[in-house]
């Protein structure tokens, strides 16, 4: 790090930190990522499209360059037929996103940062000295590379995700900490707030979660794990990184369970001017990380910026002089109606409608219940086998004739 360039916990002091956006998604739909697996090879074999989205976030507004290392542990890239562990490799990937991201980081200063996220060998109940060697491949890479800081973002359960922090304090760095769950808690009963409270106790100088919820319900999620660290005495900094989707009619597993995941959640997709009023609602609850994850997009990033001006100390996104905050820029429009939604009270009350009228409003999400521990979830380095596919297609149609046949009783009892 530069001695002029103000490292993480720094910044945070003087305000908020905004992150950047989803990677893994807007990589898929620009052809780069697979989706299922969603791991990282693209940092490696098309470099250009990730610096390109790296450029993007920055000049949104985004002080923080995460790499593009989502998923890319040794265990994650040999899982399931996915052979990038193999001919490209976890140091390769590694470094090459963090590169990336320091290069991009450069032009702006802005901050670096190395993630480690869930992986496969605590969902097979390795031992955690195998789950940690899992984390400590990546994690080398990031600290020869310079990273700034390290995130342990998008854990599921509590005790992987100590495991996470604990590996990553034994480096010098600073260390954030987000699970991907929601106000219910982690996927093995333990509430949101107590997860909090671990997280700090573990070590992480910054916590929150991440992903599976949209903005207004990781928000209900951040407000149980505040009051859980005030209770407890405990004042690490908040940080909080959506989704850039609504789900209203998400279960405890979040978007994963819902019919739409992955390629059908456009519908969902939250305006800028939801960002705007995230931003606000994150800022005032104390949150002073803010960024997103999946389904983000640099307008949404724009657009927190754009609402945090002010506690910024004026520093604007590149973007907003074309785009000017409020829409602004509509006022040279040629139809008259149009000039008229040029002002904030347009745009805050606006409910925009889906332009999908056959569609439900809401959706029955797949609720399995199922999580480390269950059999199902054992993980293993070949492809997955038909028969494989036909076994979980068994236990959906059994699921969804459990529910059907229990929402008839209870309509018969309603009579």
């Amino acid at each position: 790090m530069s001695s002029t360039k103000k490292g993480l916990l720094e910044r945070l002091a003087n305000g908020p930190v905004i992150g950047d956006g989803g990677f893994v998604f807007a990589l898929e739909k620009r052809g780069y990522v697979k989706a299922g697996p969603w791991t990282p090879e693209a940092a490696v074999e098309d470099p250009e499209a990730v610096r390109q989205l790296h450029r993007e976030f920055l000049r949104a507004g985004a002080d923080v360059m995460q790499a593009f290392t989502f998923y890319a542990s040794e265990d994650k890239l040999t899982n399931r037929g996915n052979t990038a562990g193999k001919t490209i490799g976890v140091e390769a990937i590694n470094r090459a996103a963090a590169k990336l991201a320091t290069e991009v980081a450069n032009e702006g200063g802005a901050l670096t940062l190395g993630g480690i996220s869930q992986c496969p060998s605590y969902l097979s109940q390795k031992p955690k000295a195998d789950v940690q060697a899992e984390y400590k491949k990546q994690i080398d890479v990031f600290v020869s590379e310079g990273m700034d800081f390290l995130l342990c973002e998008y854990f599921e359960h509590i005790e992987e995700m100590e495991w996470a922090i604990e590996e990553c304090r034994k480096t010098s760095l600073p260390v954030a900490a987000s699970m991907c769950i929601g106000p219910e808690g982690d996927m093995h009963g333990v509430s949101s707030a107590e997860c909090a409270i671990r997280m700090a106790k573990a070590g992480a100088h910054v916590v929150g979660i991440n992903c599976h919820y949209d903005p207004f319900i990781s928000l209900e999620c951040i407000k149980k794990m505040k009051a859980g660290l005030d209770a407890a005495g405990l004042t690490p900094y908040l940080m909080c990184q959506p989704l850039a989707f609504h789900t209203p009619d998400a279960g405890k597993q979040g978007f994963i369970d819902l019919p739409e995941f992955p390629f059908g959640l456009e519908p969902r997709i939250c305006t800028r001017w939801d960002m705007h009023k995230f931003a606000r609602e994150a800022y005032d609850l104390g949150v002073r990380y803010i960024g997103g994850c999946c389904g983000f997009e640099p307008y949404h990033i724009r657009a927190v910026t754009e609402e945090l001006l002010v506690e910024r100390g004026g520093k604007a996104a590149a973007g907003s002089d074309k785009h000017m905050p409020w829409g602004e820029g509509l006022k040279m429009h040629t139809k008259p109606w149009v000039r008229a939604r040029a002002r904030r009270g347009y745009w805050e009350n606006m409910q925009p409608a889906s332009g999908r009228p056959h569609c439900p409003a809401l959706s029955c999400p797949d609720n399995w219940g199922v999580t480390a521990g269950d059999k199902i979830l054992h993980q293993q380095k070949e492809a997955t086998r038909a028969e494989q596919i036909a076994e979980v297609e068994k236990i959906q149609m059994d699921k969804r004739s459990e529910e059907h046949t229990s929402e008839l009783q209870s309509r018969i009892k309603s009579r």
